[in-house]
Order: C-alpha cells, then sequence, then structure tokens
C-alpha cells in the first residue's frame, strides 16, 4: 500500500554533498544514471553502493511516458534545455512515485530540478545551497534586438542580428519555505 507513504528521491547532487541514506529511515530511491555520474572509487559512488547494497536504497528506472511528462513539464516551465538526461529521469522517477500515490520528494541542489518539482508539487530539499525562492517560468531573448524566443528554440543566436540569446525570466512565483521537507533520520 503507497497511499500516502513518504518516498525520497536521490539525485547524484545529494551523494556528492555528502548525504547519507544510511542515516534515514524513509524508503528512497535513485536512477541508474546517477550512479554512472558519480566517479568510480569516489566516496559519493562507495556511499551510493553501500546505501544499495544494504537495502536502504532502491535504483529504479522510470517508466517511459513519465519521462515524455518530465519532458513537458520542464517544457513548459522553460527549463528543458537546462536538464540532463539524469536529472530528467530523477525527475521522472519523483513524478511517477507521486502519481502511484507516494509523498514524494527531491533532494537536490539543482535550480531547475527544483523549479520542475515546483511545478508538479514535488517537495524538495537543498543541502549546499539555499534552494531556489521563485518559481520561475523561462523565455529566451535576445539582448540586442530584443526579440523573443520559446524556450525550445533550438539555435542559440537570434535568426534577426546573430547575437547570443539569453534566458530570462517570464513569470515568478514566490515559493513559501516551510518545515516538513526534511527526511526522517
Amino acid at each position: 500500500m503507497s497511499r500516502g507513504r513518504r518516498v525520497v528521491i536521490l539525485d547524484s547532487s545529494a551523494f556528492i554533498a555528502g548525504y547519507d541514506p544510511s542515516s534515514v529511515w524513509d524508503e528512497q530511491y535513485s536512477v541508474p544514471m546517477v550512479r554512472e555520474e558519480l566517479t568510480e572509487g569516489s566516496l559519493p559512488r562507495l556511499r551510493f553502493d553501500a546505501a544499495m547494497n544494504e537495502g536502504r536504497l532502491k535504483v529504479m528506472e522510470p517508466e517511459s511516458k513519465f519521462i515524455d511528462e518530465a519532458k513537458r513539464l520542464s517544457s513548459e516551465v522553460g527549463d528543458i534545455t537546462y536538464l540532463s538526461d539524469v536529472d530528467l529521469q530523477v525527475l521522472a522517477l519523483a513524478i511517477q512515485m507521486k502519481s502511484s500515490g507516494y509523498s514524494t520528494f527531491i533532494v537536490t541542489d539543482d535550480y531547475s530540478i527544483q523549479n520542475v518539482a515546483k511545478r508538479v508539487n514535488i517537495k524538495f530539499i537543498s543541502l549546499t545551497t539555499l534552494g531556489i525562492r521563485f518559481q520561475l517560468r523561462w523565455t529566451l531573448h535576445c539582448p540586442a534586438c530584443h526579440r523573443e524566443y520559446p524556450q525550445d528554440y533550438k539555435s542559440k543566436v537570434c535568426e534577426v542580428c546573430g547575437t547570443e540569446l539569453r534566458r530570462k525570466p517570464l513569470s515568478k512565483t514566490p515559493i513559501k519555505r516551510g518545515t516538513g521537507k526534511e527526511p526522517h533520520s
């Protein structure tokens, strides 16, 4: 029975920042690509492997429909070009767990992951940063001629004047900070 049970989804940055899954009692998950991102023989990789071998960390590949959903949501808020395949898988797994009735949150210092997570009401916790203060929806623009482009625009330069495009917030909503985001230790 998954309804309401809390699960923690771990991004690579959690392990790099020193997060130890063995010290937390919530059910914890990550994706295979997170392990691949961690350098062989490094302390973060050793933490990952130890937690997995102890049964404290479950490694699971998200279903493709949830990867598609993570891509769609990332495009909606304008973060798609700033998220790696690993980031999208972490988000997809969180979305999948939430759709299965789990109360889910992600441990990550990645602002783009946090921004997309906030869009779908998935909680997150940062370890080495303060985390996002606003949920942002991004757009691309040319700083020279001020032409606007959709976030998924393929070129990095303005088609009118050739200036390198920049991203800017199209809208921003303040994030309310509170308690209850932290894993049980």
